[in-house]
């Protein structure tokens, strides 16, 4: 019960995401410096969601002999085509953020890591394009690419959206403007 609960919890986190971005709104960045990733995935984001259109047009038509069919399809694609644009809009509207104390390291609506200033022993403008899976690293590429990479000196555990939890040492990101974050990070 506890995975259709997050499930459902991300579902909100996405709409809500979507009515922050139609209103020009961010989530979650008062008192801090946000620091967007979203650029990186809004062409592939926006041809998958004229893809989903098309495939919406394509399916009405092929049932439209078909009324009860094609009405559950319908509202299937439709929800699809809403899904997909929320995933976008959540990665616009919640931005890395870095505060006096922390540096809020998110990902769309599920991933809200939290690393402590005091917690980051190395940061680095560091390009990489491929992210085998390790045993202490979180990657979070977007377009299938990190732009910063962050060794921690001590450990923190990271949630994963059905709930997971490890700790992560290293924590590989992508952010629209690499240079000015790991210069904002820098001298602290």
């Amino acid at each position: 019960m506890t995975v259709v609960y997050r499930l459902a919890r991300h579902e909100m986190r996405l709409l809500a995401g979507l009515a922050l971005w139609l209103a020009r709104r961010t989530h979650g960045t008062a008192g801090g410096r946000a620091f967007g990733y979203a650029r990186g995935q809004g062409a592939t984001m926006l041809g998958l969601a004229f893809v989903c259109v098309v495939e919406t047009v394509g399916v009405a038509v092929m049932l439209r002999d078909m009324p009860v069919a094609h009405d559950v399809m319908l509202v299937l694609d439709v929800y699809t085509v809403l899904f997909v644009v929320g995933l976008h809009a959540a990665s616009v509207v919640r931005p890395h953020v870095l505060t006096p104390d922390a540096l809020r390291v998110r990902y769309g609506a599920h991933v809200d890591l939290r690393i402590p200033l005091a917690g980051i022993a190395a940061v680095r403008r560091e390009t990489r394009t491929t992210h085998e899976p390790a045993g202490d690293a979180l990657d979070l590429p977007v377009g299938s690419q990190t732009t910063v990479t962050l060794e921690l000196a001590e450990p923190v555990v990271h949630t994963s959206l059905l709930g997971r939890r490890r700790r992560v040492g290293t924590v590989r990101l992508y952010a629209d403007d690499p240079g000015a974050l790991v210069q904002a990070l820098t001298p602290r």
